[in-house]
């Protein structure tokens, strides 16, 4: 088995879980920021991959692959650049004002315990999608830079 076996499995496992992420992002109604967060690394990391294997694979020794990585281009730009990432950012950016409007509607006079601890999860949780959203922007800014 040659190196190119291995990286063709190698991609072809990466690009498998990819896909996974992105039909449960198509099938989910809104996703955790835990799911954003893995769903962006890997279309990165795939992408990383593409780019590096399209300079070193010969196209008329490995076609197959070639065909899969291409496969795997279209289905990155179709399903996940055109669809889903802006569903994403309007997901963000709607879960954000939320939870911002929840958290300014609280009365800040006669808080129990559970009260502040609860506040301080939503805070948290706030804290978490501003962050998410913050990564998600800088893939869209790579996508128009492209």
């Amino acid at each position: 088995m040659d190196a190119i076996d291995d990286i063709s499995k190698m991609f072809h496992i990466e690009s498998e879980k990819l896909e996974n992420l992105i039909n449960t992002a198509i099938t989910k109604p809104e996703l955790s920021v835990h799911e954003i967060v893995e769903t962006y690394y890997q279309i990165m990391n795939v992408s990383s991959m593409i780019a590096m294997l399209k300079q070193q694979i010969d196209e008329n020794e490995h076609k197959t692959f070639l065909d899969k990585i291409q496969e795997t281009e279209k289905i990155i730009s179709t399903k996940f650049d055109s669809a889903i990432h802006p569903q994403i950012m309007e997901q963000l950016a709607n879960s954000i004002q939320d939870t911002t409007g929840n958290l300014q509607s609280i009365n800040s006079e006669q808080k129990s315990k559970e009260d502040i601890e609860n506040e301080a999860k939503l805070y948290e949780k706030l804290r978490a999608k501003m962050s998410t959203k913050e990564f998600v922007e800088q893939y869209d800014k790579g996508l128009s830079h492209d």
